[in-house]
This record gives structure tokens, C-alpha cells and sequence, in this order.
């Protein structure tokens, strides 16, 4: 026969108040308390009863969130930090990807809707974000990770994508360095925006002048970093160095440089934004900006379990993690 919540309430020598409590991640159980209640669930390998919780609390306990890519190591690293700071409140997670489309994003808010999710997290497709509304209209709260959106308001994790790439760029000019061509993404997005404001702040400081030539901006793919490279290479004159503001261009442009090692008298050295995979390993990287991708995730997560507690007010608020900078 089953458990039931009597059964763990006795071995744990609680109420079934209380083992309600910890199951619905109420901040009021202490430590000791919470922990031997869990550990009688599992003893007993009691099953939750989500649907019949979900009439009492009018909470389904899932948290929906959507990205543009599940293919993307960086996204899916936010994800595992979502899911893993969920987890520790008795949340589960259901996972979207938009394609990198609004139109597809607007078809995964009606499943999430459907699904009676108690609260959002989303890293944009884009930079419109109206569409989103939908969610606050239903008394959804949501929280926006790495990309802030146009015509949409409310709680954000990013990272300090200025001062990041004015460190990689100080770093460089430093390191005598002048010449420093760049391979930016999307500037309507927020990340590539700041990115790009951060390398044109660095040469400012130091007054060196920038040049539009060595400048080129793809679309965070790994093919958009081959063509770019491909175009700074063959620039008259080069650069010495080249900043590129994502890990995906960053392999496509070295994918270039590997194909071309024959033809090339100098290969391009490069610094880099992200700090992923085989991004220390692939040769012609010199430094890299390094980006707190679970704790980004972990970040969010635990700002949509207070919005969803009501522990906040109104004021979305937009909190920015520090980056690394990492000298190979």
C-alpha cells in the first residue's frame, strides 16, 4: 500500500501540517526540521499527490521556462541553474523553446497558460517583448534572464555585459594592443548591445580611435563568427586582435582560422565573451570573459519564488551578476 502524508508525519514525529509545509517550501520550517521530513518521504517513498495539492493551494508547483535555443549550452546552463534552485522549493520545471521566433514564442505562452504555470522564466528570442503580457494578465509573475525586451517591464537577471567587455579591451590595450577588431551580434538585443558599448567605452578611455573597418556584427551563430573573421582577415590593414562578443561566433571565426592556416601569414588572435566548453582550448584565444551561467539561472528562479510568495513589491527590479575576465 502507498504512503501517505499520516505515515510520514509519524516517522518524521510531526504534524501533517508541517509535512504540508516542507512540501510547499514554507520558509518557516527550520533547517533540521525540513531535512528530516524529507528524509522520511524518502524512506517512505511517498508520492505527492500534485493534482489533488493543486485544488487545495490553487498552485500547479511548476515553474515554465522558455528560451531560444535548447541546443545552446549557454541556455540550457541557465536552465540547470533554474532547475536546480526549484528544485529546493518542491517546484518542478517545463521547458519551451521558441526557435528564436516571436510567433513561436507567443504559441508557447498559450501551452504555458494552459498549463497553469505559477510563474515564468524567459530569455527573450528578441527584443520585443509585449507579447509577455499575457502572463501579468493572469496574475503570472515573470522573470526575464540575459536579455531585457522592449514594451515589457518587470524582474531581470543579467550580467554586466559593459564593464566585461571594457575589461577584456583594458586588458588587451595593456597588453599593447591597439589595433582591436571586434565581431558584435545583434545590437537590438541587450547583450550584444552592451557588449558593444562596453568595447567602444574601453577605446574611448584610452583615446584610441575606432575604426569602423575592423567592426563587424553577425548574429550570435557560428557561421555569422566564420564570414566575420574571413572579413577582418582579409581587412587592409587587419587588426591585431580580435574581440568577438559570443562562444558560437567565437568557434565559427576560429573555424576559419583553423581552415585557413595555410594561406593566412598571421592568424588573428582572439579574446573572447563566455567562458564555455572548449572555449579555453581552442588556440588562437588569449583571454575570456567569463559569465556566472548557473548562478544566473539560480538568481532568477529565486526571484519568481518571491514574486510568487509576494515577498516583493511592485518595482521590478533588475539585479546584474559580475563576469570574469580569464588570462590564458
Amino acid at each position: 500500500m502507498a504512503s501517505t502524508i499520516k505515515d510520514v508525519a509519524k516517522r518524521a514525529g510531526v504534524s501533517t501540517a508541517t509535512v504540508s509545509r516542507v512540501i510547499n517550501g514554507d520558509s518557516r520550517i527550520s533547517s533540521r526540521t525540513k531535512e528530516k521530513v524529507l528524509s522520511c518521504i524518502s524512506e517512505l517513498d511517498y508520492k505527492i499527490n500534485n493534482i489533488a495539492r493543486s485544488l487545495k493551494t490553487n498552485k500547479t508547483h511548476t515553474i515554465g521556462f522558455m528560451c531560444p535555443e535548447l541546443a545552446n549550452t549557454f541556455f540550457m546552463t541557465v536552465a540547470k541553474g533554474v532547475e536546480d534552485e526549484l528544485r529546493k522549493h518542491g517546484y518542478s520545471v517545463v521547458i519551451c523553446n521558441s526557435n528564436e521566433s516571436v510567433e513561436e514564442e507567443k504559441e508557447r505562452i498559450t501551452l504555458l497558460l494552459e498549463k497553469c504555470v505559477d510563474g515564468v522564466i524567459i530569455i527573450p528570442a528578441s527584443y520585443t517583448g509585449s507579447h509577455f503580457k499575457r502572463f501579468m494578465e493572469q496574475g503570472i509573475p515573470v522573470v526575464l534572464a540575459d536579455r531585457l525586451v522592449e514594451d515589457f517591464s518587470t524582474d531581470a537577471v543579467l550580467v554586466d555585459n559593459i564593464n566585461g567587455s571594457y575589461a577584456v579591451i583594458e586588458y588587451l590595450i595593456n597588453n599593447g594592443y591597439r589595433r582591436i577588431g571586434y565581431i558584435g551580434g545583434d545590437i537590438r538585443l541587450t547583450s550584444a548591445k552592451e557588449r558593444d558599448e562596453g568595447y567602444k567605452r574601453a577605446l574611448g578611455d584610452y583615446r584610441i580611435p575606432i575604426d569602423q573597418s575592423i567592426i563587424k556584427y553577425g548574429d550570435y551563430h557560428e557561421q555569422s563568427g566564420y564570414v566575420k573573421m574571413q572579413e577582418l582577415v582579409n581587412a587592409e590593414p587587419p587588426p591585431e586582435i580580435v574581440f568577438i562578443s559570443n562562444y558560437y561566433m567565437h568557434m565559427g571565426a576560429t573555424r576559419y582560422l583553423i581552415e585557413h592556416a595555410s594561406t593566412n601569414e598571421k592568424a588573428l588572435p582572439i579574446a573572447s565573451f563566455d567562458d564555455m566548453e572548449l572555449a579555453s582550448l581552442l588556440g588562437y584565444c588569449r583571454v575570456l570573459v567569463g559569465q556566472p551561467m548557473l548562478e544566473i539561472g539560480n538568481k532568477a528562479a529565486n526571484m519568481l519564488i518571491q514574486r510568487i510568495n509576494g515577498e516583493n513589491d511592485n518595482t521590478p527590479q533588475i539585479v546584474r551578476l559580475k563576469t570574469k575576465l580569464i588570462v590564458k
